[in-house]
């Protein structure tokens, strides 16, 4: 199942389970339990998908500047003749 079906199907199920405990001690529950989360998660220092990919970005861009500058060092180390 591709990334956007999956979304959309827990998006799905969030909204179908959240309107099942609306008015219920089960909603409090909810409520409480998704701030006591979101506050762990952000103790965490978690990043989030998109700075990760940003982060992976930067390194890619940083190993071909080193490989780069690696090969050019080695062609000014190697003796000409």
């Amino acid at each position: 199942m591709p990334i956007m079906e999956k979304t959309a199907f827990l998006d799905d199920l969030q909204q179908r389970l959240a309107s099942l405990v609306e008015g219920t001690p089960a909603a409090d529950l909810q409520r409480n339990l998704k701030a006591l989360l979101t506050q762990q998660f952000a103790q965490l220092e978690l990043a989030t998908r998109e700075e990760f990919d940003a982060q992976a970005r930067v390194l890619a861009r940083t190993r071909e500047k080193l490989q780069e500058l690696e090969r050019r060092l080695t062609e000014l180390e190697t003796p000409r003749r």
